[in-house]
C-alpha cells in the first residue's frame, strides 16, 4: 500500500482496485500492517493523497462499520442544523447489535455520549422515538402470540384514528421495541381491521421528521434491502446526486445485502444499481461505486441466486396473500334518483352550468346508480342524459364524466373502438384492457362491442393488429383464462417451456414454433394462482425473473403484452399505479390514459391502486392529480380518487 501513495501523485487506480477488493476485516488488518511496517497512519495518509467524494468514500471502507456510522452521526449533528434524514437512515435501519457497537464506537472516537448528543440536537416525539431506538433493545423473539398482535392493532388504531388528536407514545412504544416479526403480522392485522395500512395511518396521523422516522422504521421492518435500494434511487434521480447518502449505504451495505438491494432496485425501478451509478457519476469516485455494486443486473447473465431467492420467497408470501380489492367510488347511501336527475336537468338548464354540481353528483354514485339516473332523467324529462351532458361540457372533463356514465364494459369496448380507428393504432390501450380483464369482464366487452359496432371484437382485432401481437390479443379476447387454482407439476412444465423460449434453458427441446405457442397459450389461458405458481418456478429453475428476461429477450408489442399479462398477474394495483405515475410524469399529461384507468378502476381496485401508488413513489395519487391537472377536470378526478392518503 504505501508503494501506491509514494512518490509525487498516487496511484489511484491501484488504491481503489486494492481497498475495493477487500472485506471491512482485511481493510483493519491493512491499516495494522501499514502502522507497524511504516509507523504511520494509513487513514490520514488516504487523506492527504486523495480529495472530494473519492476520498471520502476510501476512507469510508477504511473505518470499522460502527465507527463509520458514528462518523456520520458525529457530522449530521454537529455545526449549524441537523441532517435529521441521516440520522433516520442508521438509526431506523440497525439491529440492536449494530446499535450497541454504534453507541460505543462513538464513545471511543469523540469521548462523548452519543444518547446526550442526540437529545442535545433534536426535540420532540422525534428526539424521544431516536432515543428509544437508541437503546437497541428491540425484541428479538420469532415467537409471536396472537393475542399481543391483536392487542397492539387495537392499541395503534384508538392512538391514532379513534382518537382525537394522536397518542404519539403509544406508536413509539410498539414501533420502537416490537420484533420485527411481530410487527409484520401487526401490519398485516392492522390492514385487515382497518382497512388501510399503517403507513396510511402514520401519514394521517403524525408529521415532519417524526412521521418520516416512523415510516422509515415500518419500512426497515418490511424489508430492509427495499429501503435501501428506495434511498440509492433518491439519491441520484433528478438533477444532482447526494452523494454522502450515496456513499454511506454503498460503505455500510456492500458486505451486508448489497444483492438484494441489487435486486429490489431493478425489480423496483426497471434499471440496474450499476448503470444508474454508471449514468450518474464519474472518475475513480465511479469506478470505486461500480466495484463495490459488483455487478450490472442488467447485463446477460447477470443474476445472483441469493437474490433470486429473496424474490422466490416473496413469491410465496403473494402466494398465500389475500388482498381486499376495494374501489374508491361505492353506491349513495341515501340515493334518490329522482333528485338527482332534477338536480342535474337544473345544472344545465338556462345561461351556464353548474359543473360542480354534475362532478359531485356522478362522482359519488356507482355505475348501477349513475345507469337509474338516466333512465329517470328521460323518463321525468324526455332526455337523453348522455346527449345533453355532451352539450354542456367539454374537453377532458367530458370525456371523464361521459366515461363515468356509460356500463364499464360498453365503456371499455369503446376504449377499444378508439384505439383501433383512424390511421395508426393505440397498441398500449388494446393491451392495457385486454390483459387485465376478467374473463367476465372480457366476455361482457364482446357483447358491448357487437352490440354498439356491429362488428365482433376478433375481427376489429384481427384486421388492424398483426403476427404474434394479433394471436396474444385475440387470445386475451376470448375471455377463456383458467379460474381454477395451481397445478404444482404443470407449473414446472410450464416454467420449463418459458425457460426454453426464453432462451436460457439448459436443454432446450422443440421446434420454436411450437414453443412459441405454448408460451402465448400458458400466459393467455392459465389461471392466475397457477402463474404465479409458474414464475416461483421459474426462478427457482433459473434464478432469474420472468419479467426481467421478457423485456432482455422480446421487443416490440409481443414484449410489451406479455410484460402487462405478468404485471397484472403479479400485482394488478401496482401496474396500475405504474400507468398513472407514467401518464402524469415528465412534461405534458396522458389525459386518456388517466381518465381510462380512474374510470374503469374506480369501483374495482382504486383505493389499492392508491396505496400501491405512494409506496412506490412516495407521494400520494391525491398529490399526483392535483399538480398535474386543472380546473374542474382535476376536480372530478380528485373526487373519484376518494382521498389524500
Amino acid at each position: 500500500m504505501c508503494s501506491v501513495l509514494a512518490g509525487p501523485g498516487s496511484d489511484k487506480e491501484a488504491i481503489l482496485e486494492l481497498i475495493t477488493s477487500r472485506s471491512n476485516r482485511q481493510r483493519q488488518e491493512v491499516c495494522q500492517s501499514y502502522k507497524s511496517l511504516y509507523g504511520k497512519d494509513l487513514i490520514a495518509d488516504l487523506k492527504y493523497e486523495l480529495t472530494g467524494k473519492f476520498e471520502r468514500l476510501i476512507v469510508g471502507l477504511m473505518r470499522p462499520l460502527a465507527y463509520c456510522d458514528a462518523k456520520e452521526i458525529k457530522d449530521a449533528v454537529s455545526g449549524i442544523g441537523t441532517d435529521e434524514k441521516c440520522l433516520i437512515e442508521i438509526l431506523a435501519s440497525r439491529t440492536n447489535e449494530q446499535i450497541h457497537q454504534l453507541v460505543a464506537a462513538y464513545k471511543d472516537a469523540y469521548e462523548r455520549d452519543l444518547e446526550a448528543d442526540i437529545i442535545g440536537d433534536t426535540s420532540g416525539h422525534f428526539q424521544k422515538m431516536l432515543v428509544v431506538l437508541l437503546q437497541g433493545t428491540r425484541e428479538e423473539d420469532d415467537v409471536v402470540s396472537e393475542d399481543l398482535v391483536q392487542q397492539d392493532v387495537q392499541d395503534l388504531y384508538e392512538a391514532g384514528e379513534l382518537k382525537w388528536g394522536t397518542d404519539e407514545a403509544q406508536f413509539i412504544y410498539i414501533l420502537g421495541n416490537r420484533s420485527k416479526q411481530h410487527l409484520r403480522l401487526v401490519f398485516d392485522e392492522y390492514l385487515k381491521t382497518t382497512g388501510k395500512p399503517i403507513e396510511a395511518s402514520i401519514r394521517g396521523e403524525l408529521s415532519g421528521d417524526f412521521e418520516k422516522l416512523m415510516l422509515a422504521v415500518v419500512k426497515c421492518v418490511r424489508s430492509t434491502p427495499e429501503y435501501f435500494a428506495e434511498r440509492l434511487f433518491k439519491a441520484m434521480k433528478g438533477l444532482g446526486t447526494r452523494d454522502n447518502t450515496l456513499i454511506r449505504i454503498m460503505v455500510t451495505r456492500s458486505e451486508l445485502d448489497m444483492l438484494d438491494i441489487r435486486e429490489i432496485f431493478r425489480t423496483k425501478y426497471e434499471k440496474s444499481l450499476y448503470s444508474m451509478i454508471k449514468n450518474d457519476t464519474s472518475g475513480e469516485y465511479k469506478k470505486a461505486l461500480l466495484k463495490l455494486c459488483g455487478g450490472d443486473d442488467d447485463a446477460a447473465g447477470q443474476f445472483f441466486p441469493e437474490a433470486a431467492q429473496v424474490a422466490y420467497q416473496m413469491w410465496e408470501l403473494s402466494a398465500v396473500a389475500r388482498v381486499e380489492l376495494k374501489g374508491t367510488v361505492r353506491p349513495a347511501g341515501d340515493f334518490n334518483p329522482d333528485a338527482d336527475a332534477k338536480a342535474l336537468r337544473k345544472a344545465m338548464k338556462g345561461i351556464g352550468t353548474d359543473e360542480d354540481t354534475i362532478i359531485d353528483i356522478i362522482t359519488h354514485r356507482s355505475n348501477a346508480q349513475r345507469q337509474q339516473i338516466r333512465q329517470t332523467f328521460k323518463s321525468h324529462f324526455g332526455r337523453d342524459l348522455m346527449a345533453d351532458l355532451k352539450s354542456e361540457i367539454s374537453g377532458d372533463l367530458a370525456r371523464l364524466i361521459l366515461g363515468l356514465m356509460m356500463p364499464p364494459a360498453h365503456y371499455d369496448a369503446k376504449q377499444l373502438k378508439k384505439a383501433m380507428e383512424g390511421a395508426g393504432t393505440d397498441e398500449k390501450a388494446l393491451i392495457e384492457i385486454l390483459a387485465t380483464r376478467t374473463n367476465a369482464e372480457i366476455h361482457a366487452i364482446n357483447e358491448a362491442y357487437k352490440e354498439d359496432y356491429h362488428k365482433s371484437l376478433e375481427d376489429a382485432l384481427s384486421s388492424d393488429t398483426s403476427g404474434h401481437f394479433r394471436r396474444i390479443l385475440i387470445s386475451l379476447a376470448t375471455g377463456n383464462r383458467e379460474e381454477g387454482g395451481e397445478d404444482r407439476d404443470q407449473a414446472r412444465e410450464d416454467a420449463q417451456v418459458a425457460a426454453e423460449i426464453l432462451e436460457i434453458a439448459d436443454t432446450p427441446s422443440g421446434d420454436k414454433t411450437s414453443l412459441e405457442t405454448r408460451f402465448m397459450t400458458i400466459l393467455c389461458t392459465r389461471s392466475y394462482p397457477h402463474l404465479r405458481r409458474v414464475f416461483q418456478e421459474f426462478i427457482k429453475m433459473t434464478n432469474y425473473d420472468v419479467e426481467h428476461v421478457i423485456k432482455k429477450e422480446m421487443s416490440g408489442d409481443v414484449r410489451d403484452a406479455f410484460v402487462a399479462i405478468v404485471q397484472s398477474v403479479k400485482n394488478k394495483a401496482l401496474f396500475f399505479a405504474d400507468k398513472l405515475y407514467k401518464s402524469m410524469k415528465g412534461a405534458g399529461t396522458d389525459e386518456k390514459t388517466l381518465t381510462r384507468i380512474m374510470v374503469s378502476r374506480s369501483e374495482i381496485d382504486l383505493f389499492n391502486v392508491r396505496q400501491e401508488f405512494i409506496e412506490k413513489y412516495d407521494k400520494s395519487l391525491h398529490q399526483a392529480i392535483e399538480g398535474d391537472t386543472s380546473g374542474d377536470f382535476r376536480k372530478a378526478l380528485l373526487s373519484l380518487c376518494g382521498g389524500e392518503d
